[in-house]
């Protein structure tokens, strides 16, 4: 308990952004018991009224509740980002591991595809892979995947390559310890920190490239209460019924700055040089 006391009292911010992200989960988690009404339910006698006791945020075109959709969007919008920040970790880290240990030809492979991939312009790629596999919010998950892995792979590589010649190293091959023990062992260790602030801190970013790309149209497709496509629906009506724009905006605004805080305070909290 004393330890617990010092950790929060050293790291407040950490603890506090910690706090309001998992309160984000956990909304998220209990939507369907929090919200309301059904968020695809259409009742078109109550179309487009204004934020009320009864329809906190409004409704819409079709007399949907806004804060129930707002609800279950902000959880399909999270559950996108959390989905496409893991894959690209894990397989971006594996990657820069391979690259940085073996170097090579498989280092000249996987760097090629790298810069491939940095060539063009991230959104632009990402449109034309949604757009090539068709819109839904499954083939936006795996277009942002295919074009942000890079930026792990060679922020991996570069941190295996400060360790690969060190003396422990260099003993654990002498030994005879196997490639994977020592990727297990050595390697991952050592990268691990910084790739789990960088994943933390990318969240919000995926989020918005997804609900760039619904806003877009490469990615949910209604009915599906997602953020970004909640803007684009809303954008028809901005000056007869802002609310639609307003609330799907603000949800998407403070979801992305908590978690880009967390990431920062993260960074703090597990970067030993802060020492």
């Amino acid at each position: 308990m004393e330890k617990f006391k010092a950790f929060v009292k050293k790291n407040k911010l950490f603890v506090l952004f910690a706090s309001l992200a998992l309160l984000i989960v956990l909304v998220a988690l209990l939507t369907p018991l929090i919200a309301p009404y059904d968020p695809y339910a259409a009742d078109l006698t109550g179309a487009l009224q204004k934020p009320s006791a009864e329809h906190w945020f409004g409704t819409d075109k079709l007399g949907r509740d806004i804060f129930s959709r707002v609800l279950y969007g902000s959880r399909i919008s999270m559950v996108s980002a959390f989905t496409v920040v893991v894959i690209i970790l894990v397989f971006g880290s594996l990657m820069g591991i391979l690259s940085g240990y073996f170097g090579g030809w498989v280092d000249a492979v996987i760097m090629r595809m790298s810069d491939m991939m940095i060539a063009f312009p991230g959104m632009v790629l990402a449109i034309a892979v949604a757009g090539i596999l068709g819109a839904s919010i499954k083939n936006a998950i795996i277009a942002i995947s295919i074009v942000s892995w890079t930026k792990y792979a060679r922020m991996a590589r570069s941190l295996v390559l400060k360790v690969r010649h060190v003396d422990y190293v260099s003993a654990a091959v002498v030994t005879g310890s196997k490639v994977p023990y020592i990727l297990r062992k050595y390697m991952l260790p050592n990268i691990l920190p910084t790739m789990v602030i960088t994943a933390a801190t990318d969240i919000g970013g995926m989020m918005l490239e997804l609900a760039g790309l619904s806003f877009l149209g490469f990615g949910a497709q209604p009915p599906m209460p997602e953020l970004g496509y909640m803007l684009n629906e809303g954008r028809a009506w901005m000056q007869h019924a802002p609310w639609l724009m307003i609330f799907p905006g603000l949800a998407i605004l403070v979801i992305v700055v908590i978690f880009n805080l967390l990431g920062d305070s993260l960074r703090d909290v597990l970067d030993v040089r802060q020492e």
